[in-house]
């Protein structure tokens, strides 16, 4: 099997153009899902202790307010057009894979390179939590709207999808691949060769080695995409190392934070390409310092507050035509679809 961050595509443009951006070159706007707020029991004393990183517990009841998150993840076309409206730089290295004592390493390889954006509808990585809310704040002046990174209790809200199982598909892992790209059969092989070291896959194949164009699997219940796997989302809150004095109220907790060598840590959630069985799951907490940037499996999704919780449901009504945004990536699905039945005899 071909290695997809190396995979030269037609889908590749080089620019935000077409269906991607509206004709008169307005802001992309990402489709969302309104998402009807409720009460939750958030956390899980399942998750293993992992060093540094925070943990899930206590867990502990909170209630969110309806809010909208974007039906899929950031794409590299959608950050391209913040790049070029504005001149942004995005500098530093990036975390990658690598055949060394962490399997990973840092260098100088940009979000755009081919590498890390293979198509403009792949997920954007190698941009750090500082450079989601640069994009942020360009996109809410751009159209008025108020669009930020979820909270975390959002986020595992929205990912929970009103599911009490370990995952939101149930408690079987081997159903995963059907709901996201994660650390599984096709990716095995990859990554272990990329970074030398031997790790224990999920028993099942989503057809994707590294990254993919978004919303290749099923929606939740929610009818959002890629909430686990693909890449990790950044979420508001900075790091906690429990929940102990979290708020209650859905809010971001963003006092008194965790910090490591000497920086602030920031939350990332939903595991990546590289997440087994028990990373991929709601619960399960990653960590980063605001300012880093990985192509390990870190991105971010758009969220957006609004005012008015009255009549408004779960899911969005559906209406004629496709957001722009879908259009191309209808296509952008259908080649990927395309590519995989290819490279792989006998997928679907």
């Amino acid at each position: 099997m071909k290695n997809i961050f190396f995979i030269l595509s037609s889908l590749v443009l080089g620019a935000v153009s077409g269906p991607l951006a509206a004709a008169n070159g307005a802001p992309i706007t990402p489709p969302m899902v309104t998402v009807k707020g409720g009460t939750f029991l958030m956390g899980s004393s399942a998750n293993p202790r992992d060093g540094d990183h925070p943990v899930s517990e206590p867990a502990f009841v909170v209630s969110v307010k309806t809010f909208r998150l974007s039906k899929y993840e950031t794409t590299v076309g959608q950050f391209r057009q913040f790049v070029e409206a504005t001149g942004y730089q995005v500098s530093g290295d990036c975390w990658k894979l690598a055949a060394n004592g962490w399997g990973t390493d840092a260098g100088p390889v940009a979000w755009d390179s081919p590498a890390n954006a293979p198509t403009e509808y792949h997920p954007v990585m190698c941009v750090s939590w500082n450079d989601a809310q640069a994009y942020l704040a360009w996109l809410s002046q751009a159209t008025g709207k108020h669009y930020r990174l979820p909270s975390e209790a959002e986020w595992e809200y929205a990912a929970h999808a009103g599911s009490k199982a370990r995952y939101p598909f149930g408690d079987d892992p081997t159903a995963a691949c059907k709901y996201g790209n994660v650390f599984d059969r096709s990716g095995k092989a990859v990554i272990e060769r990329l970074t030398g070291k031997p790790r224990e896959e999920i028993a099942c194949d989503d057809h994707a080695e590294l990254t993919t164009v978004v919303g290749m699997y099923r929606p939740n219940a929610f009818g959002l995409y890629d909430m686990l796997g693909n890449v990790g989302e950044f979420v508001e809150d900075c790091q906690h190392a429990d929940y102990e004095g979290a708020p209650s109220d859905g809010t971001a907790w963003t006092a008194d934070c965790q910090r490591l060598h000497g920086s602030t840590v920031v939350v990332h959630r939903g595991g990546s390409y590289m997440s087994g069985p028990v990373d991929a799951s709601p619960t399960y907490r990653g960590h980063a310092g605001r300012d880093n940037r990985s192509s390990a499996g870190e991105g971010f999704r758009i969220a957006e507050t609004i005012t008015d919780d009255a009549g408004r449901g779960t899911g969005e009504k559906k209406t004629a035509g496709l957001n722009p945004f879908e259009t191309g990536l209808t296509a952008a699905q259908k080649a990927e679809r395309a590519r995989r039945k290819h490279s792989t005899p006998g997928t679907k």
